[in-house]
């Protein structure tokens, strides 16, 4: 097999109507949908669901059990922790209001974009609608309803800020002036 192309464990489930980047792996139990694109290098982890038409960037980590639903971009660099779902529907019913069952055309998805170099934690919960910004961190097992700064550090449920982290990831400390720099790596923010 050459490096460029993409690698795709027997126990995948992908769609023939997907695109996958070079040198992209996906494995064990994953399901890939139609329409779904996933750049170059990215990896997929084990029982992961990447839904119709999903937009996946280029170097993006999506770890075990993680849920990616319809009406999602993921833009480049982005880590995505064991469990972390991302959500589209804001009004979520299995039923219209007479009774019968919801189809593809009775509800409206709510787009949700995780930008480059983000990173969400294990098992957080971002809600439909929410932009979660560049270089942001998610604390694990946050609930985000609300849209994350650029380099914003939030955690809890519902998340609040808690600061910001450089694009180390290491939180940054405040220098006073809406100045901010990371210690390790000697970065300096304006936020």
């Amino acid at each position: 097999m050459s490096n460029d192309l993409a690698f795709i464990h027997p126990t995948a489930d992908v769609s023939d109507r997907a695109m996958i980047g070079p040198r992209t792996r996906i494995w064990h139990q994953a399901q890939v949908r139609e329409g779904a694109r996933i750049g170059a290098r990215c990896i997929v982890g084990k029982g992961a669901y990447v839904d119709l038409n999903v937009i996946i960037g280029d170097d993006v980590k999506i770890q075990n059990g993680v849920y990616v639903y319809h009406g999602v971009t993921v833009e480049d660099g982005v880590f995505l922790g064991p469990g972390v779902i991302l959500t589209n529907d804001k009004l979520p019913r299995a039923i219209n209001p007479d009774g019968t069952l919801k189809a593809d055309a009775d509800w409206e998805v709510s787009p949700t974009v995780i930008r480059r170099g983000a990173s969400v934690g294990a098992g957080a919960v971002v809600l439909p609608g929410v932009t979660v910004g560049e270089f942001a961190m998610v604390g694990a097992g946050a609930v985000v309803t609300r849209d994350v700064p650029a380099h914003g550090l939030v955690y809890g449920n519902p998340a609040r800020p808690h600061g910001y982290v450089c694009r180390c990831g290491r939180p940054l400390n405040e220098l006073g002036s809406h100045q901010w720099k990371c210690e390790v790596c000697n970065e300096c923010y304006t936020f």
